[in-house]
């Protein structure tokens, strides 16, 4: 019996939740322990879509399969993490990208990526970033995307 593909299309602002859902999942699935996740993280979650929306041309598309919501994937302008001042530069963001266990190994999170890649690409992006789980790593590289020339030090 062949397996199902995936309905991608356009979240709504009612599916912000599931989203929000997925962003807390992806932590857990990636080894980070609840108790060093907010008590209050599905608020904060869904103020962050909010700002994010109103701010930022967020963006978030969800993938289905007969009825039920197995992945999701969110995508905005990159804010920045200093002043802009060079006009060249339109980033986008991407992130959560995020696929139930049952459904992985599947090539869903390489059609969310592809999705939120395209979306950026109405926004006039110049490039789009995002920073990739070790299990998503793969993906994003079978997609084109290079390992950058972030650095990171631990401080604790």
């Amino acid at each position: 019996m062949p397996v199902s593909q995936p309905s991608i299309y356009q979240a709504t602002p009612e599916m912000d939740g599931i989203v929000a859902e997925h962003f807390y999942q992806l932590w857990l699935d990636n080894n980070v322990s609840a108790n060093t996740i907010s008590q209050d993280w599905l608020n904060v979650t869904l103020e962050f879509i909010q700002q994010a929306r109103q701010e930022l041309q967020f963006q978030a598309f969800i993938a289905q399969i007969e009825g039920e919501i197995i992945g999701s994937v969110s995508c905005q302008l990159f804010a920045g993490l200093y002043p802009n001042i060079r006009c060249d530069r339109n980033y986008g963001y991407i992130w959560n990208v995020y696929v139930e266990k049952a459904y992985r190994r599947r090539g869903i999170a390489t059609e969310l990526t592809k999705v939120a890649i395209a979306r950026l690409k109405t926004l006039n992006c110049t490039k789009a970033l995002l920073h990739a789980s070790p299990s998503g790593k793969p993906v994003y590289e079978n997609l084109g995307f290079a390992t950058s020339n972030e650095m990171m030090l631990d401080l604790v």
